[in-house]
């Protein structure tokens, strides 16, 4: 499905809070199974000499308990100022935002209890103190019980591979080292939602690895909800089932990647190992012949999803040839994410 509508709303200057506060606590209940919903959020800054600049612009979307969506669009879409709307650091000009059923200003501090959030460019850790220290004090501002808190510790420090690192200073540790760190840091207090903003930038490819691996387990374990921002496709394919594409401000395309390959025409490719030398496969129902290999015993047809599937490209196929083997090619996700990026404001639809 795509989401977003097409209207601007009127600028405004942003208020101290008062225009989400307004709709108080009363509709609670009817986002209790959603960890966070937004309702034609807007965030306006005004600027001297120059229009006012609507960063969020009447944004409408919720994520479910447990759910994993990456939120993603490229640099200034209004990903970030989103994110401190949801965590109580800015206020809309007008909309509303909830997380964990709180009006994330009026109940900052509660919320803090109940979240845990990543920014890859800042830190939560003391950094001249050791990592431990850090740890131990972070336990005590989110007022664990300490048998609780050295329980907890102790698992993080396992499963992120932690412990050679804790007698040293924050500033001391490689930036892998660092970013586990952090997202231990933000799942000590084991928050309902997490919010991880660039967790791997910068980060090696086993280092990646290793966090993707311990976020896919905490969310199977725990029924941790996840909202990701990030530039790295990567991150999105292996930890998300949803994606959420913010350009110019507006929500832009809600559903899968593979939905969302299809909203810009991006299709599969169906690779088929043949027996014997054969001629080409025009002609298959909704596919594309895209080129031949070996004198025709390995072809390429691409196809639309959205047409056909590729188990009827195989049936097709099959009455022409013998397969021997076959295999599929997704469309590279970072294509599409640019085409989406390159398209007009108001230029994507589903």
């Amino acid at each position: 499905m795509t989401t977003g509508r097409a209207f601007r709303p009127t600028a405004g200057r942003p208020d101290d809070g008062s225009a989400a506060a307004a709709h108080g606590d009363a509709d609670s209940d009817a986002h209790s199974d959603a960890v966070i919903s937004v309702e034609r959020l807007t965030r306006v800054f005004r600027r001297r000499g120059d229009t006012d600049l609507a960063a969020v612009d009447a944004m409408t979307f919720s994520v479910g308990r447990g759910e994993a969506v990456g939120y993603i669009g490229a640099n200034g879409a209004g990903k970030s100022t989103t994110i401190k709307m949801l965590t109580g650091i800015l206020a809309p000009t007008s909309g509303t935002a909830r997380t964990c059923g709180l009006d994330p200003m009026r109940g900052r501090r509660e919320l803090a209890r109940r979240i845990g959030v990543v920014f890859g460019q800042r830190s939560q850790l003391w950094w001249d103190l050791p990592l431990g220290e850090s740890f131990d004090i972070l336990a005590a501002i989110h007022r664990l019980e300490p048998r609780r808190a050295a329980t907890r510790v102790g698992q993080l420090i396992e499963l992120l591979d932690l412990g050679p690192t804790l007698a040293q200073p924050v500033r001391s540790l490689s930036l892998g080292q660092r970013m586990r760190a952090e997202v231990a840091a933000a799942l000590l207090h084991e928050p309902e939602l997490i919010i991880l903003d660039e967790p791997t930038i910068g980060l090696d490819v086993l280092s990646k690895a290793r966090l993707r691996e311990f976020l896919i387990a905490q969310r199977r374990e725990h029924g941790t909800t996840l909202l990701l921002t990030t530039h790295d496709m990567g991150d999105i394919e292996r930890l998300c089932d949803r994606v959420l594409v913010v350009d110019h401000g507006r929500l832009a395309f809600d559903g899968t990647l593979s939905g969302l390959a299809g909203t810009v025409g991006a299709q599969r490719v169906l690779i088929v190992d043949l027996d014997r030398p054969t001629d080409a496969l025009h002609g298959i129902p909704h596919t594309r012949w895209l080129g031949a290999e070996g004198e025709g015993v390995r072809q390429r047809l691409a196809f639309d999803a959205a047409d056909t599937t590729a188990a009827a490209v195989l049936a097709a196929v099959a009455e022409r040839a013998t397969l021997r083997d076959l295999s599929i090619e997704e469309p590279d996700i970072e294509d599409v994410v640019r085409r989406i990026y390159s398209a007009p404001p108001g230029g994507i639809t589903g």
